[in-house]
């Protein structure tokens, strides 16, 4: 029986992902940063998104909402040392910049969205509009 080195074989859990990315996501990979991990819940009164960022600060997060669609943008930089005589023996944290959109549809109150950003998870909340009654009147018969 032959023995196949671990680094030799074929990484199931990668292959999935590759299959079921997008190339956005695939593309992302490519450039050594990524899109972090979002869940979108759905409460009584208003929509929940929450998304990790773990080494993003505050002053690097932008917000933004442009004809419904809700942008979130951030920069993680890489913390150079003074000295600049150093040699890097392993680098596994990424650095660079993303952005990741949503559109947010016709059934939320765009005016009192809420951001919070703790512990490195960014939570937006987004209240639901009031159900618009469909306008009703009489026509008058001529």
């Amino acid at each position: 029986m032959k023995l196949i080195p671990r680094d030799k074989m074929l990484d199931f859990d990668e292959i999935v992902e590759q299959f079921f990315s997008t190339g956005q996501e695939a593309g992302e990979a490519r450039s050594g940063f990524h899109t972090p991990r979002v869940d979108i819940n759905e409460r009584k009164d208003h929509y929940e998104i929450c998304a990790e960022m773990p080494g993003v600060r505050k002053e690097d997060l932008s917000v933004t909402l442009e004809n419904g669609v809700l942008t979130v943008e951030a920069e993680m930089r890489r913390q150079v040392p003074e000295n600049e005589e150093h040699r890097v023996l392993r680098q596994e944290r990424r650095y660079g910049k993303f952005t990741r959109s949503f559109n947010l549809g016709k059934d939320v109150d765009e005016e009192d969205i809420d951001a919070t950003f703790k512990d490195g998870v960014l939570t937006l909340t987004v209240p639901k509009a009031e159900p618009k009654k469909p306008a009703s009147h009489k026509i008058q018969i001529h």
